[in-house]
């Protein structure tokens, strides 16, 4: 069941809490659309803030929010052709103009109500002394992997405002050019996933050397996930001080550690990032993916965030009730959807959207876009999407 036909024209989404919701059915959603095919929303006149923010909180909304991670760039030809021209991901990621072009390109096409920072989790390493570089085909390079007691004393403190600046000013401006219109999100990675590439080199299939360091000297990677948790916490009040209105955590790798090693390795350093930044920010949304978390479900509440990041690996249903009603829920859909028909594609957001329940959803995938991911079924994605209503 398609109701796209013709172009695509997306309005602003107005938030209001004295909106007149239809009533929610469990076993249907409706899906609204104008003549043509186009997404009928009312205007934005004065919105007090995001839907995204909104729905985080669990106050009444008229549908999901919806964004997709990893959205900036990968997919679009629009992306492709300023690769051609910037081959460099870190002058695209490192440049302020370059930043804020990318991060606005699927907002300018697409209207999703989230519209993240384009970045890497590795982006702060430089200005922690280590070098790296991100290199086409073969992915993140440490130039000298971290391993020793010597090499982890040689981390220095990160400060965001003397080693990525450009990351604060993109912030400001993609705020001013989203008005409020979408939440303007931030991210960072987790301590433990970033030591994993540290320590590894660059990426790994078997994590067989933060496995040694862990099991075998747990006091140097104990220290070196210490220097990333104060970093991290840092870098989330930084984001939150220019501009983003919600940030993700990413802990890709901790699912390659055993539940108990979770606990020790990854966990209580989640937890110190989370405490330390609703200290002082205490109203901003953080959300937790880690890819495969299936197996640690009921441990990634524990870490205080607002939301957590399902994988299309686990039910939605079956994730709501393992997380239980406190902690706000992102996902889940295969990213292979998008390769699907455009009936498939409704489907799927009817079956994710009926298992997340109302609100306290963020609609978006269970991983990051991939790569020749037609554009077309983003757009009816998003169209379907932006069309639900509870």
């Amino acid at each position: 069941m398609s109701c796209v036909t013709g172009s695509l024209a997306f309005g602003a989404l107005s938030i209001s809490p004295k909106s007149t919701f239809t009533s929610l059915s469990r076993s249907k959603l409706s899906i609204n659309c104008s003549a043509g095919g186009t997404v009928a929303e009312p205007q934005a006149v004065g919105a007090a803030e995001p839907l995204l923010l909104t729905a985080v909180r669990g106050e009444n909304v008229e549908r999901p929010p919806v964004w997709l991670m990893r959205q900036a760039g990968r997919y679009m030809k629009s992306y492709m052709t300023l690769c051609e021209k910037h081959p460099s991901f870190r002058e695209r990621s490192e440049n302020v103009d370059l930043v804020v072009e990318i991060s606005l390109q699927p907002w300018k096409v697409f209207k999703p109500d989230g519209v993240i920072l384009f970045s890497d989790i590795l982006t702060p390493l430089s200005g922690m002394n280590i070098p790296f570089d991100i290199v086409k085909g073969k992915g993140p390079i440490i130039f000298s992997p971290l391993r020793e007691a010597a090499d982890v004393a040689q981390v220095r403190e990160f400060v965001p405002e003397m080693s990525v600046p450009y990351v604060g000013e993109a912030l400001n401006i993609l705020r001013k050019e989203v008005n409020n219109e979408a939440a303007v999100l931030g991210f960072v990675g987790a301590p433990f996933t970033l030591a994993s590439y540290c320590v590894e080199g660059g990426s790994s299939k078997h994590f067989s050397k933060i496995k040694k360091l862990a099991f075998s000297e747990p006091k140097i990677l104990h220290a070196l996930l210490q220097k990333f948790t104060d970093s991290m916490a840092k870098y989330i009040k930084y984001q939150a001080d220019n501009g983003a209105q919600a940030v993700q955590i990413f802990d890709s790798w901790a699912t390659e550690l055993s539940p108990v090693d979770f606990e020790e390795f990854s966990l209580p350093y989640l937890k110190q990032i989370v405490d330390s930044v609703k200290e002082t920010h205490p109203h901003l949304p953080l959300i937790l993916y880690a890819s495969g978390s299936g197996g640690l479900l009921e441990r990634l509440p524990l870490t205080g965030v607002d939301v957590v990041s399902l994988d299309w690996t686990v039910d939605m249903a079956e994730g709501r009730r393992r997380l239980g009603p406190n902690v706000a829920v992102q996902g889940n859909i295969d990213p292979g959807v998008l390769f699907g028909s455009k009936e498939f594609i409704t489907s799927r957001i009817h079956d994710t959207v009926k298992k997340a329940g109302r609100g306290k959803h963020i609609l978006n995938l269970g991983h990051g876009i991939v790569v020749g991911t037609p554009e077309e079924n983003v757009a009816h994605f998003f169209e379907v999407a932006k069309s639900l209503r509870y």
